[in-house]
């Protein structure tokens, strides 16, 4: 249903009047609008139009909703309510939750496999043991790939800051960013010991001998303790490595240059990877790689009665081994993966390569 030009302005009211393609069964009459609104006598009134205007569906376009206000004849679009503030704050911290929620599931995997098998080999808690050793591997790469499938659609799937730094340095990820998902990973990796410390905690009792005793022979279950005959240096060596190993990996499934898998076959091939570090490199320092995996239940193990034997063991093994060591190592990881082998846009190393006929002499 056209209306003219001169019919689009209702007595002086500035808003326009909502054109719409003529249908067949539009059977509504034109709008009867006075040309001379100035004089009294030959004023007539506007037609009321229907609260619903009709409207073809031939371009699959959305049907406008119309009502009409008490104190006007002209129809008013519905418009959308003010989306809440509580919205908006999830909005704002989802990728931050994502992490959160990635962590935490990774450590109620990882150290509730760990403390599920060794509390076992204790007689008094189990007549026989739950799990042996590559039990240890499969919780924690379990762990990883659920949490991998929890948070990677929506943060990109660090669930370690390591990881988020090296991908901040490597691949263009936001440095403001940084700061919020290691808090968040920290915070999820405490809550997961937390939850995996309470599941626990009748069992831990009699390993240790009472509600107010602990000692570094449980809190093991929470965070890494390397063997005794390890040496410092070695220590951080097989951090490093193993960390490396670990980007290498998450750079090369995430490549599509690359053999790399889909999305939702990404947590699989990361499972892949984490069975194998565990399997081959977890036994003196119990592979961390993971800032938040140590550092956090580390944090909830000293808030629960273990106190600060967990951060003066070795002179402070925590920091140098346990957070330098895998941060160190993926950034090596990252530098040898992009320097030697990567090719996809971003890359650090990658010369700018103008368009045109590339010359003989330029490849010398």
């Amino acid at each position: 249903m056209q209306t003219p030009e001169s019919d689009k302005t209702v007595a002086g009211d500035d808003r326009q009047l909502p054109e719409h393609p003529k249908s067949p069964d539009d059977q509504h009459p034109p709008l009867s609008i006075s040309p001379d609104s100035t004089s009294s006598s030959s004023t007539r009134e506007v037609e009321q139009l229907p609260t619903t205007l009709p409207i073809s569906h031939s371009q699959g376009a959305p049907i406008p909703t119309f009502s009409s206000s008490q104190d006007d004849s002209l129809p008013i679009a519905h418009i959308p309510k003010k989306v809440p503030k509580w919205w908006q704050y999830r909005q704002m911290m989802r990728e931050y939750i994502a992490e959160f929620a990635g962590v935490m599931i990774l450590i109620i995997f990882g150290d509730g496999v760990v403390c599920q098998r060794v509390l076992s080999l204790d007689s008094r808690i189990s007549s026989f043991p739950y799990g042996e050793y590559l039990s240890n591997s499969f919780g924690w790469a379990s762990g990883v790939a659920v949490g991998v499938w929890i948070s990677t659609g929506i943060s990109g799937g660090h669930i370690n800051p390591a990881v988020t730094i090296a991908m901040a340095t490597f691949r263009g990820f936001p440095w403001k960013k940084v700061p919020g998902y290691i808090c968040a990973q920290m915070l999820g990796g405490m809550v997961g010991a937390g939850i995996v410390y309470a599941n626990y905690i009748h069992a831990i009792d009699i390993v240790e001998g009472g509600r107010h005793v602990r000692t570094l022979k449980t809190a093991g279950l929470f965070s890494t303790y390397a063997l005794d005959y390890m040496t410092n240096v070695s220590c951080f060596f097989i951090e490093l490595t193993a960390s490396a190993i670990l980007i290498i990996g998450v750079l090369t499934v995430t490549d599509r240059g690359n053999a790399g898998p889909s999305k939702s076959q990404l947590p699989i091939a990361l499972w892949i990877l984490l069975v194998g570090i565990g399997a081959s490199l977890g036994m003196e320092t119990g592979y961390a790689i993971n800032p938040a995996r140590d550092l956090g239940p580390r944090l909830l193990t000293s808030m629960v009665g273990y106190g600060s034997q967990v951060y003066t063991f070795r002179n402070h093994y925590w920091l140098w081994c346990a957070v330098l060591g895998p941060i160190i190592g993926c950034l090596v990881g990252a530098f040898l993966y992009d320097f030697l082998l990567y090719d996809g846009p971003g890359g650090r190393f990658r010369p700018k390569i103008e368009p045109g006929v590339l010359k003989s002499s330029q490849l010398g």
